[in-house]
């Protein structure tokens, strides 16, 4: 029969063996996100590097949106202006 101190040795002896399973997996996986994180930051930041931008093409973009802007205000204005001042004029007949 075996004695209570030997099953207690062998329980521990299994513990510490799951413990330092779970410990060595857990740093296994630590390992993988971290390389997977610092593999995908690397490759952001080559990517940010070679990007050089389009400022052409935004400047065209603005110019073009001014000018539709400024276009249809001007065909618009008057009409604008005629709602604007119908609405104001009915606001103060409501006093």
């Amino acid at each position: 029969m075996k004695s209570i101190v030997e099953v207690i040795l062998r329980l521990a002896a299994q513990c510490r063996y799951r413990w330092s399973r779970l410990i060595s997996m857990l740093r296994e996986q630590v390992l993988h996100y971290s390389t997977n994180c610092y593999r995908f930051l690397l490759s952001a930041t080559r990517a940010l590097q070679d990007e050089r931008g389009d400022v052409p093409g935004w400047v065209l973009v603005v110019l073009m949106t001014t000018g539709l802007v400024t276009g249809i205000w001007t065909l618009a204005a008057p009409r604008i202006d005629s709602i604007l001042r119908n609405s104001l004029d009915s606001m103060n007949n409501i006093r």
